[in-house]
């Protein structure tokens, strides 16, 4: 079980989350549309969310313009969506609290306990092992 002062895992949280995010950074964001990064963003612009990839193996993804790290993103981000593995999110939460980000999300199967922990120290919300499309589908819906 998360340590629920670390992880933001109410349904009143995540909907507050949810409602007051923006611009969401998806770090990980695959080109390929059969990857499950790929079909949360494309479902999160349908929302009304702007996304911004962030893949240093890509130049662009659905149409936008892809950075290689956080840091080089232009502008606020509300969301720091994560589709890495759990060994490589200490230093997306490095980059995140860098920039000032919103908060941190993240994605089903990533569990990184040391990495919520720093982030939340920070200040920044942390949510982790959810996913922003089912989540945003059960309490928000289209």
């Amino acid at each position: 079980m998360h340590d629920q002062r670390i992880t933001t895992d109410s349904p009143e949280d995540l909907r507050r989350l949810l409602q007051g995010t923006r611009r969401i950074a998806v770090v990980g964001l695959s080109a390929r549309p059969a990857r499950p990064s790929n079909e949360v963003a494309r479902y999160l612009r349908t929302a009304g969310y702007a996304i911004v990839p962030v893949n240093p193996a890509y130049d662009e993804v659905l149409g936008e313009k892809c950075y290689p790290s956080l840091r080089d993103v232009p502008g606020r981000i509300d969301m720091v969506d994560v589709f890495r593995r759990a060994d490589e999110v200490m230093a997306v939460v490095d980059d995140a609290i860098a920039i000032g980000a919103g908060c941190v999300w993240m994605q089903l199967g990533v569990i990184a306990p040391e990495a919520a922990q720093k982030a939340a120290a920070a200040g920044l919300p942390v949510v982790m092992d959810r996913c922003t499309k089912i989540e945003h589908a059960r309490l928000i819906g289209r």
